[in-house]
C-alpha cells in the first residue's frame, strides 16, 4: 500500500524550508575551540597572499588579467574556472578570517589544491618542494598540508570567535 508521500519529503510537519535551514545551521556549526580557529587563520594567513597575487599583483604577483591569461592560456582553463580559481583564493581567506562560511570555503580550498596538483603539474615534480632550484617544479608538499588544514575545518569547523554560529541562528 502506498501512501502518495514522496520517499524524501520531511515525515515530521515541518517544511522542506525548514530542512534546507536545518542542514545551513549544521553546516555552519562549530565547537567554540580555540585549536580550529588557529587551523583556519593559519589557512587563511598562508591562502592570501597567493589570492592577493593573483587578484591584485600584491607580493609579485601578476594580477587578475595576467593570472586570466596564464589560467586560460597554458594552464588552459575556462574563463569562468579560471575567474573562481582567483576569486576563491582572494575571498576565500578573507571569509575564513572572519569565521564566515568556513566549511564551503575550506571545501574550495581542497577544490584548488586538488586541481593545482592535477591541472597545475605539480604532482609530476614528486612530493618536495624545489629549495634550491634542482628540479623541474615544485612538488605537492605544500598542497598536501593545505589540505590537511582546509580537511580538518571542514570536519571540525570554524571553532571559538567565528561568524558562523550567528549566521546559523
Amino acid at each position: 500500500m502506498t501512501t502518495g508521500v514522496h520517499p524524501h519529503a520531511a515525515t515530521d510537519g515541518r517544511s522542506s524550508s525548514h530542512g534546507l535551514r536545518d542542514a545551513f545551521a549544521r553546516v555552519l556549526a562549530t565547537p567554540h575551540d580555540p585549536a580550529a580557529t588557529i587551523l583556519r587563520l593559519t589557512l587563511a594567513a598562508v591562502m592570501f597572499p597567493h589570492g592577493a597575487q593573483k587578484a591584485l599583483g600584491w607580493f609579485g604577483g601578476h594580477g587578475w588579467s595576467g593570472t586570466m591569461g596564464y589560467l586560460t592560456g597554458p594552464a588552459g582553463l575556462p574563463a569562468p574556472v579560471a575567474a573562481l580559481v582567483i576569486l576563491v583564493e582572494f575571498v576565500g581567506p578573507l571569509l575564513l578570517v572572519a569565521g564566515l562560511l568556513t566549511r564551503p570555503v575550506a571545501l574550495a580550498f581542497i577544490g584548488l589544491m586538488i586541481g593545482a596538483v592535477t591541472v597545475g603539474g605539480h604532482l609530476q615534480h614528486g612530493f618536495f618542494m624545489d629549495w634550491q632550484g634542482s628540479q623541474a617544479g615544485h612538488g605537492i608538499e605544500y598542497h598536501l598540508l593545505m589540505v590537511g588544514l582546509a580537511l580538518a575545518l571542514v570536519l571540525r569547523g570554524a571553532g571559538a570567535w567565528s561568524a558562523d554560529p550567528r549566521l546559523a541562528r
